[in-house]
């Protein structure tokens, strides 16, 4: 039984009247309708704008890590809901993991990226600040907040569910409320999806809306504080880069298109090393994963010359080995392409690959789905073409076939190789399998600059690699030219993304208001209380302490040389010191933190829990034996990460300024000290 899909608009579902069919990729049966509603994307804008703005502004950035690890824990409960209808589209049970739970740990990682790098505020400072006089009473900075518009989000049908949340997960820490438009192929695994975070109440009202169908005049309404991201097809990208309105308004447009990536085997492998099998092993789980529809996909695979014959039949071998056909049916590993337009769609492209290039396994190898229906499902053979003169073959390097097809490509050295994957015009990852250092030292630079991502695999590497094929939260996801210009993913640097930068200009005690964040020659707040006696919630930005002093001796450098066993000539050697640029001993620089600790830290037991790192240390002026230090200690920055210890007891990160200085008031060592600090309550 069929059902009508519904587009989440305004805080309502809507569409009651079928419009297109949707079938399974399994057998082809009917199983949805998009709705022939049309959409007020005018309503849905400004209810993004004048609901789902101000609702995220409510929360902070860590509030809203917080939301997402918590909606991140709410689908995994959930997730053989997705796994049922995910079957549809044709994938097994793996290919739905990389979606469903690879979707789910994007917000378990960007909540926890969030936690750690991101304030309590809507503020993030990017500094440091900088002196833009002489005299210390101007400075500059720069500051990242909410740009107050809404993304728009088009996405793949390779991917409903990771291709919705990896965008949305950065999205929502920036405060940017989205509009999720699925490719209507598998569109109705999107819905269930989005039906599912609804019912977690999760979200502040407004912070998501989908599109099933049409996007309409959705683009030509948008602004200069919106913004744009793409997946799908290098045309489809150039058609929507070029809409006059995104141009006429400068509307951040990302794409993140699909690529011809290779890998490449380096001429130092032989097949009798764990890297041949490595690579043989990659190749064929990218074009046999998830039917070969992932933008990732290895479509190029560059072999030296003399390798062609053992890699081909190794690669037959395995691709032999591929049971095709439902999921449902014990043994399958590899399900069907998302619609049979994909199924023709591939069909007309490996036809065009094939002219004047070998077929070495196909259809023609026995190809026999199993599975009941399968007859009329659209599944596609694991499809591997030989071509020997990849330099004038032109069509390798053009023509993508967005399933389970990869084309061998021969080359005679390193440098023809890098050629040849310079040919795709812009990839989103390569992968270069070597057992020489200096071989990847070579390739790498090179390969970069038309790659997005390199992976280098070796067998060092191998027990941890995540493979060719899969992006990272933490890293980059995109690349230049045919696939895209965009960047997708990246940890904090997605968030940046949907961020407005400014430049903020002022007096220290200025920025350190704008900011959140203590810069150093800002008013500070001295009292009677030692900072590290207060509670995280009585500490206030600014609050110091100035120290008392310390004379260092002889004596010291000589204790701490015992105690360290660090007995370097230029805390010992007299003479030998002498003829340095410093002319004298000097103390250890570690010395003269341990120093500083002395004499800013409170003994006694109190809020302070944990000093668990330094940063931003720099030795700045040599101190040597009669010199007076002293320490300012200047609480710089606090975050809120809304949670207990075992105990039950609430803990927030403080970061404090440290500078210490000599007798000259010359600045001798700075850095921030962190520590975790207790709650009242």
């Amino acid at each position: 039984m069929s059902t009508t899909l519904q587009s989440w608009i305004a805080g309502r579902w809507i569409g009651k009247e079928a419009a297109a069919p949707l079938h399974s990729a399994l057998n082809n049966a009917l199983i949805y309708y998009t709705h022939a509603e049309a959409i007020d994307f005018d309503e849905a804008l400004s209810y993004a704008r004048k609901t789902g703005v101000p609702a995220l502004m409510r929360l902070t950035f860590q509030q809203r890590a917080a939301r997402l690890k918590a909606l991140a824990q709410y689908l995994m409960g959930r997730k053989e809901e997705l796994y049922a209808i995910s079957h549809q589209t044709g994938a097994t049970r793996a290919d739905s993991w990389i979606d469903i739970e690879g979707g789910a740990g994007t917000l378990f990682a960007y909540a926890s990226m969030g936690s750690r790098e991101l304030p309590s505020s809507n503020v993030l400072h990017e500094g440091p600040a900088m002196a833009l006089g002489k005299n210390g009473g101007f400075a500059g900075t720069h500051i990242l907040v909410p740009r107050g518009g809404v993304a728009v989000h088009i996405n793949a049908f390779n991917f409903p569910i990771w291709g919705l949340l990896e965008k949305f997960a950065p999205c929502f820490l920036a405060a940017m409320p989205c509009i999720g438009k699925p490719a209507t192929a598998t569109s109705y695994l999107t819905e269930a999806l989005v039906r599912i975070i609804n019912e977690s109440g999760l979200l502040p009202e407004g912070a998501l809306q989908l599109v099933i169908g049409s996007t309409g005049d959705l683009l030509d309404r948008l602004g200069g504080h919106d913004a744009v991201t793409f997946t799908g097809s290098a045309d489809t990208a150039a058609k929507l880069r070029a809409n006059r309105h995104l141009i006429a308004n400068s509307v951040p447009f990302t794409s993140e298109a699909d690529s011809l990536n290779c890998a490449i085997l380096a001429p130092d492998v032989t097949p009798d090393d764990a890297e041949f099998d490595l690579f043989v092993k990659e190749v064929a789980r990218e074009m046999t994963a998830k039917a070969g529809q992932k933008c990732t996909a290895i479509r190029r695979i560059i072999v030296p010359e003399n390798m062609v014959d053992a890699v081909g039949t190794r690669l037959r071998e395995r691709l032999a080995k591929v049971s095709v056909g439902d999921p449902s049916v014990e043994g399958v590993r590899m399900g069907a392409l998302a619609s049979r337009d994909q199924q023709r769609d591939v069909a007309e492209r490996v036809e065009q690959l094939a002219r004047g290039n070998e077929v070495l396994y196909s259809a023609r190898d026995g190809f026999q789905p199993v599975g009941e229906g399968v007859s009329e499902g659209a599944f596609f053979a694991p499809t591997l073409l030989l071509c020997r003169d990849g330099m004038r073959n032109d069509a390798v390097h053009d023509i993508e076939a967005f399933g389970p097809v990869s084309t061998m490509i021969s080359y005679n050295g390193i440098d023809e190789a890098l050629a040849l994957a310079a040919r795709g015009k812009g990839s989103l990852v390569s992968t270069l399998v070597t057992r020489e250092p200096a071989i990847a030292a070579y390739a790498v630079p090179v390969a970069a600059a038309s790659h997005g991502r390199v992976l280098v695999l070796d067998k060092e590497a191998s027990v941890d690699s995540t493979g060719h094929g899969s992006p990272l939260p933490q890293l980059k996801h995109g690349g230049p030219g045919r696939a895209g210009g965009g960047e997708e993913l990246g940890g904090i640097r997605a968030v940046r993304h949907f961020l407005q930068r400014a430049a903020v200009q002022g007096s220290p005690t200025m920025l350190a208001a704008v900011t959140g964040e203590y810069v150093r020659g800002a008013a500070v707040q001295e009292g009677d209380v030692h900072p590290f006696r207060k509670y995280f919630e009585d500490l206030k930005i600014g609050d110091s302490l100035l120290t008392h002093r310390r004379t260092v001796s002889e004596a010291d450098i000589v204790n701490f040389g015992g105690v360290s066993g660090d007995y370097f000539y230029m805390h010992f050697d007299e003479v030998a010191a002498r003829d340095t640029q410093f002319g004298q001993r000097i103390a250890h620089g570690y010395f003269v933190l341990s120093a500083a600790a002395g004499l800013f830290v409170s003994p006694a037991p109190g809020p302070v829990l944990a000093n668990y790192g330094l940063d931003n240390l720099r030795f700045i002026t040599p101190v040597a034996i009669g010199d007076t230090i002293r320490a300012r200690l200047t609480c710089k920055r606090k975050v809120d990460r809304n949670r207990t210890d075992d105990k039950g007891v609430g803990q927030g990160v403080v970061a404090w300024d440290v500078q210490i200085t000599n007798q000259r008031d010359e600045l001798v060592a700075s850095y921030d000290i962190l520590t975790l600090v207790m709650k009242r309550t």
